[in-house]
C-alpha cells in the first residue's frame, strides 16, 4: 500500500520530495528518500507508505546489511514465507519480518531470476551500488504500475530517467513536460483501446509492461522480460483432462490464493458486484471465516462487502448481490453505494485527475464510488478482476472459440457448442436486430475525427486474435483488456488510500488452469466452466448458472441524458472545436441524434468527452479559469472585472448598476418580473440613502434582449433545431469570436434562414464576402438585418439553458420596452418616477452593443456608448438588468 518514485541521473532532494508529494495519497502515513553517494552514478529514490512502519517490518528505502542494495517497493509478495525459508537454508540472515527484505535478499542471492520466483503484485526499484545499476521491475500481471520517461541526458551524456507509480510523480520532477501522444489518442478514439502497448496518453512517458525489467546504467538502459509466463501459457499443449480431480485442484488453488491475500495488519473487505467472480471471492472468505481454516484476523468478526447498485435501472444487480449475501452463513456487514449522474458530474474533475489517462467508459466511476465508501471501513479490498480474461468471461470469447472449432474442422464440437450457447447467441441476434429496427445505428468513430488527424494515423490497426481462444486470452490478460481494468482499480483504490488485491491473478492458479483441456474454460456453451463447477456448493444457482454479465458499470445512457447539457456544451466549446482531433460538427450532429434516439453509442461520446477533459486537466496548463457563478451580488456592486462608473463623452460620469435576477423562463411576464427587481432596488435606496445611490437625477433601465427573448419562448435548445443543408454549409464560413459562436453553428444559421429567408441570407453572405475582401466589416448584418444580428448561439461559459441554446431576437421589442416603462411608472414611488427616463432593450457583449428598442429621450448611439465595456458581463453573472444613472 504505497507508491514509489525516483530518478537515475540526479540526486536532487527537492525533486525527490516533489515526486513523493505528488503521490502522497498512495502513502499518506510515511515517506523515505535515498540519494546515492558521490563518486558513482547519481540515483535518487522516494517512497510513500500507507501505515507507519516499525523496525520489525522495516522502513523504505530498504538496505541490505552490507549496504550494497537500496530498494523501494510497492506491493505484496504472497509466497514470501516460502522464499524466506529457502533463502535461510542458503545462509541468508534476516533482521525483519517484512516481505520487502525477502525481495531484496532474493535479488541479492539469485539476481534477476529472483523476480520470476515471486508470486504477488509489485513494482520495485533496486539500486546496486557496486555495479552502479538501477533495476526497475513490474509484476507478472502488471497489477502494480510503474511509469518511466527519459529526460534530457546529464552533463556527462549519461541517461537521466525518471520513474514512478503514477504519471503525476514524473511530471512533478519538472524534467518532463506534459504533452499528448497522438497515436494513443487515435487508437483510443478509433478502436476503444489504450493499454495494448507500453505507450501512454503522454508523449514520451511509457510504462513497464507486465513481467518486464528495465536495467539502467550510465552507458544506457535496456528493457526485457524477466519471465516466460506468456510463452509458457501459449506452449501448454499437453493438457490434463477436465474431471472432478481438476475441479477440486482448481478450487484448492483458488482458496489458497484468497487466503494468502487476506493476510494483513489492517482491516480487509471485498467488492461484490453480483457477478460470478466477485461472488466467489465473498463466498470463499465467508467459508474461511466460519471454518477458521486460515488467518482471517484482518477480516474481523464480520466480512465487509461493498457494492454499487442502481435501483430501477437495467444495469442494477442488487438482486444478485442479495442472493449471494443470503446464501452465506457467516456475519457480513453490507455496504451499498448508489452512484448517480448528478454526483458523477460533481466528481468528474477529480475522477479525471485520479485516473490520469482516459477510461474506456464511465464504468470505473462506479468502482470509484465503491472505493470511496470502502475507505471509511477497511484498508485492503479484494475483488474478482482477471477471471474474465482467464476463463473467457466476455461474449466475444464465444465467437473466438466457435471460429477456432470451425478452423480446426471440429464440426461435431462446433455443433454442440452452438446448441449449448443458443440462448446467448439468440439474445445477441435479437439485440442486433432490435437495434436495426429502431434505427439506433452505431456511430462511426472514424467520422468523429478531424480528417487530417484520421489521415495521419490511417495506418494504425487493431487486430485481436480471432480464432484461437487460448492465444486470445493470453493477449487480453497481458495487453488488451486486463491492463486497463488493473489501472482503473489501482487509481481508484489509491485515490482513497486503499490497497486492492486480486486473488484470481495468481501465477500458480493461471498455470494450472492453462494445463487443463479447453473444456475447463468453455464447455457446451458455458464459459468459466471450472470456476462454476468449483463453487456450486458455495453459491446459489442464480449466480453459478447466470449467463448475463454486467459488473461494476453505470447506466450510461440514462446518465448521458441527465447530463446532456454539460456534454453538449463541452462538445460545443471553443476548446473542443480547436483541437486537432475532433470533427466538431460531426460530433454535435451525432450527439443530437443520440438525444433524438437515433443512436445509443454513449461509450464513444464518453471517449470524446474524456479526451477533452483530460486535455484540459493535464495539457492546457495555461488555459484561463472559467468564470464562476457570482451568486449573492449586491445590487450596488459591479460584476467582477467591471466597474460602476464610466466616463461617456458629452455626458460625463455615468453610473451603471447591474441587478442580479433569477433566470428568466419561457412564459415569464417581463414587466412584472422586471418591476419586482427594480422596486427592490428603489426600496434599498430608501432604506439606506447614506450608503446607496439616490435616484434624484435622470435614470433609465436597460434590459438584456436575451431575457426578453427567453421569456417570449424565442430561445430553443440546440437539439430542437433541425438545420438544413444550406445552414450546415454556410455556418462553416462564419468566423467565431471569443464573445460567442454567432452564426458559426448550423443551428444559429438555420434560425437566421428561418427569420430572414434563404435568399436574403445568401445575398448577405455574398455582400459580406465581397466587403471583407475590400477590408470592410459588418456588411453581412447590414444586408441580413438587425433581427439576424441579434441571434445568439450557445456559450459554454453561460448558465443553463443559455449554454445549450440558440435564440432569436425578441419579438416586437419596442412594444416590450413601452410596456415595461409604463409598468414601472405605475409601481415605483413617485419620487423615483419623477426622474425616470424610460427603458432600452440592448444586445451587448464584449465586442460592442446594439440597441433593439429605445423608449428613452437618449439616442441609440448614446446608450451604446454607456455599455461599451459590457458591465452586465458575458458569463454566469445573471445580471440582465441595469439601472443607469445620468449626471444631474
Amino acid at each position: 500500500m504505497c507508491g514509489i518514485a525516483g530518478v537515475f541521473g540526479s540526486r536532487d532532494e527537492a525533486m525527490l520530495r516533489r515526486m513523493g508529494a505528488a503521490i502522497a495519497h498512495r502513502g499518506p502515513d510515511g515517506e523515505g528518500f535515498y540519494r546515492s553517494p558521490a563518486g558513482g552514478p547519481a540515483v535518487g529514490l522516494a517512497h510513500r507508505r500507507l501505515a507507519v512502519i516499525d523496525r520489525e517490518h522495516g522502513s523504505q528505502p530498504f538496505f541490505t546489511a552490507d549496504g550494497r542494495y537500496a530498494a523501494v517497493y510497492n506491493g505484496e509478495i504472497y509466497n514470501f514465507r516460502e522464499l524466506r525459508s529457502d533463502l535461510q537454508s542458503l545462509g541468508r540472515e534476516f533482521r525483519t519480518q517484512c516481505d520487502t527484505e525477502v525481495l531484496v535478499q532474493a535479488f541479492a542471492e539469485w539476481g534477476e531470476s529472483a523476480l520470476d520466483r515471486l508470486n504477488g503484485m509489485f513494482a520495485a526499484a533496486i539500486y546496486d551500488t557496486v555495479e552502479g545499476a538501477l533495476y526497475l521491475a513490474r509484476d507478472h500481471f502488471g497489477i502494480k504500475p510503474l511509469y518511466i520517461a527519459e529526460a534530457e541526458p546529464a552533463a556527462d551524456g549519461s541517461p537521466r530517467i525518471v520513474f514512478g507509480s503514477e504519471i503525476k510523480a514524473l511530471l512533478a520532477s519538472r524534467l518532463i513536460e506534459a504533452a499528448p501522444d497522438d497515436t494513443t489518442i487515435y487508437r483510443y478514439l478509433r478502436f476503444r483501446i489504450h493499454e495494448d502497448s507500453s505507450r501512454t496518453f503522454f508523449a514520451g512517458i511509457t510504462k513497464l509492461e507486465p513481467g518486464e525489467l528495465m536495467v539502467i546504467r550510465t552507458t544506457g538502459a535496456e528493457r526485457r522480460p524477466f519471465t516466460t509466463l506468456r510463452q509458457d501459457l501459449l506452449a501448454a499443449n499437453s493438457r490434463f483432462p477436465y474431471d472432478a480431480t481438476a475441479v477440486n485442484r482448481f478450487h484448492d488453488l483458488l482458496t489458497q490464493a484468497v487466503s494468502q491475500r487476506l493476510v494483513s495488519e489492517v482491516p480487509v473487505g471485498s467488492a461484490l458486484s453480483g457477478g460470478l467472480d466477485s461472488s466467489t471471492i465473498v463466498a470463499t472468505i465467508n467459508k474461511l471465516i466460519t471454518e477458521r481454516t486460515s488467518d482471517t484476523t484482518a477480516v474481523g468478526a464480520a466480512q465487509n462487502t461493498f457494492s454499487a447498485v442502481f435501483p430501477g435501472s437495467a444495469n442494477d444487480e442488487e438482486r444478485y448481490v442479495d442472493a449471494v449475501l443470503d446464501h452465506c452463513d457467516g456475519p457480513i456487514a453490507v455496504h451499498k453505494v448508489i452512484p448517480n449522474a448528478d454526483e458523477f458530474l460533481t466528481d468528474l474533475a477529480d475522477f479525471v485527475r485520479t485516473q490520469e489517462e482516459p477510461t474506456i467508459s464511465t464504468g470505473p466511476y462506479a468502482q470509484y464510488k465503491v472505493m470511496q465508501t470502502a475507505a471509511e471501513h477497511v484498508t485492503v479490498l479484494l475483488d474478482g478482476q482477471g477471471a474474465d480474461e482467464m476463463m473467457a468471461g466476455y461474449l466475444p470469447y464465444y465467437f473466438v472459440y466457435l471460429r477456432q472449432l470451425r478452423a480446426g474442422s471440429q464440426w461435431a464440437a462446433l455443433a454442440r457448442e452452438i446448441w449449448g450457447s443458443k440462448d446467448i447467441l439468440s439474445r445477441y441476434a435479437k439485440t442486433h436486430l432490435t437495434s436495426k429496427a429502431t434505427r439506433a445505428k452505431p456511430v462511426s468513430s472514424l467520422k468523429m475525427l478531424h480528417p487530417a488527424f484520421a489521415r495521419a494515423h490511417e495506418h494504425e490497426t487493431f487486430l485481436p486474435i480471432p480464432d484461437n481462444l487460448r492465444a486470445r486470452l493470453v493477449q487480453d490478460i497481458f495487453a488488451n483488456s486486463l491492463p486497463s481494468l488493473l489501472r482503473y482499480e489501482d487509481r481508484n483504490t489509491m485515490r482513497f488510500s486503499l490497497e486492492g488485491r486480486v486473488p484470481f491473478l495468481d501465477t500458480g492458479l493461471l498455470r494450472y488452469l492453462f494445463s487443463l483441456e479447453d473444456e475447463a474454460i468453455v464447455k457446451q456453451g458455458w464459459n468459466k466452466r471450472v470456476l462454476r463447477d468449483s463453487v456450486e456448493e458455495l453459491l446459489p444457482k442464480s449466480i453459478t448458472r447466470r449467463r448475463n454479465k454486467i459488473g461494476f458499470t453505470t447506466p450510461e445512457r440514462e446518465w448521458f441524458l441527465r447530463i446532456k447539457n454539460y456534454v453538449y456544451s463541452t462538445f460545443q466549446s471553443q476548446s473542443f472545436g480547436a483541437r486537432p482531433y475532433f470533427d466538431q460538427t460531426a460530433v454535435l450532429r451525432a450527439f443530437e441524434d443520440f438525444l433524438s434516439g437515433r443512436n445509443s453509442d454513449t461509450m464513444l461520446f464518453w471517449r470524446l468527452l474524456n479526451v477533452e477533459l483530460w486535455l484540459r486537466e493535464f495539457i492546457d496548463r495555461a488555459a484561463p479559469v472559467e468564470e464562476k457563478d457570482h451568486s449573492g451580488k449586491s445590487m450596488f456592486d459591479p460584476n467582477p472585472g467591471k466597474q460602476i462608473t464610466l466616463d461617456v463623452p458629452s455626458f460625463g460620469a455615468v453610473q451603471r448598476y447591474p441587478i442580479q435576477t433569477s433566470l428568466f423562463l419561457k412564459g415569464d411576464n417581463v414587466a412584472d418580473k422586471v418591476g419586482q427587481y427594480v422596486r427592490q432596488f428603489a426600496a434599498q435606496i430608501a432604506d439606506d440613502p447614506g450608503s446607496t445611490p439616490e435616484l434624484n437625477t435622470p435614470w433609465f433601465l436597460a434590459i438584456s434582449e436575451k431575457a426578453v427573448a427567453i421569456a417570449q419562448g424565442r430561445s430553443m435548445l440546440l437539439w430542437q433545431i433541425k438545420p438544413g443543408r444550406p445552414a450546415r454549409t454556410l455556418s462553416r464560413f462564419v468566423s467565431r469570436t471569443p464573445a460567442g459562436i454567432g452564426l458559426g453553428s448550423p443551428e444559429t444559421m438555420q434560425l437566421a434562414i428561418s427569420e430572414a429567408g434563404l435568399p436574403r441570407i445568401l445575398a448577405a453572405s455574398t455582400a459580406g464576402a465581397a466587403a471583407k475582401a475590400l477590408g470592410k466589416q459588418g456588411w453581412f448584418y447590414h444586408v441580413a438585418g438587425s433581427a439576424v444580428r441579434a441571434i445568439d448561439g450557445p456559450t459554454h461559459y453561460s448558465l443553463y439553458p443559455s449554454n445549450v441554446s440558440a435564440k432569436l431576437a425578441p419579438k416586437d421589442p419596442e412594444r416590450v420596452a413601452d410596456t415595461v416603462a409604463s409598468h414601472l411608472r405605475a409601481v415605483l414611488p413617485l419620487t423615483t418616477v419623477q426622474t425616470f427616463q424610460g427603458v432600452a432593450i440592448i444586445d451587448a457583449n464584449d465586442l460592442g452593443c446594439n440597441i433593439l428598442a429605445n423608449a428613452t429621450p437618449l439616442t441609440d448611439e448614446q446608450i451604446a456608448g454607456m455599455f461599451a465595456d459590457n458591465p452586465l458581463g458575458q458569463g454566469r453573472q445573471r445580471t440582465p438588468l441595469a439601472v443607469v444613472q445620468l449626471p444631474g
